[in-house]
């Protein structure tokens, strides 16, 4: 896989009430990613990009949203997440990250 493919995986991490729970309980991380990005490109992205070992991945597609206002209806786009679950001993700090 390229450099440039590897930046266009992550779209970035995914910060919910959910996701502050997993990553406490089960050292998973959640993160988005891109539509079309697949379980293998995850692993490897997370792995160059955070220099940590990843044990497993599990994607799920959150469907957008339909939306009233005042033209109509509009729908929010659908998204796709992935949960990176991180080998023993293994820890991802956003706030040191280059």
């Amino acid at each position: 896989m390229n450099q440039e493919r590897i930046f266009q995986v992550l779209v970035g991490p995914h910060a919910s009430e959910k996701a502050a729970i997993v990553t406490d309980d089960s050292n998973q991380y959640v993160f988005k990613v891109a539509l079309d990005a697949t379980k293998a490109e995850i692993k490897k992205s997370v792995e160059q990009l955070f220099d940590v070992r990843v044990a497993a991945v599990n994607t799920l597609r959150v469907k957008g949203k339909v939306k009233r206002n005042r033209f109509g209806l509009s729908a929010q786009p659908t998204w796709k997440k992935a949960y990176v679950k991180l080998e023993q001993g293994q820890d991802i700090d956003f706030a040191l990250v280059d």
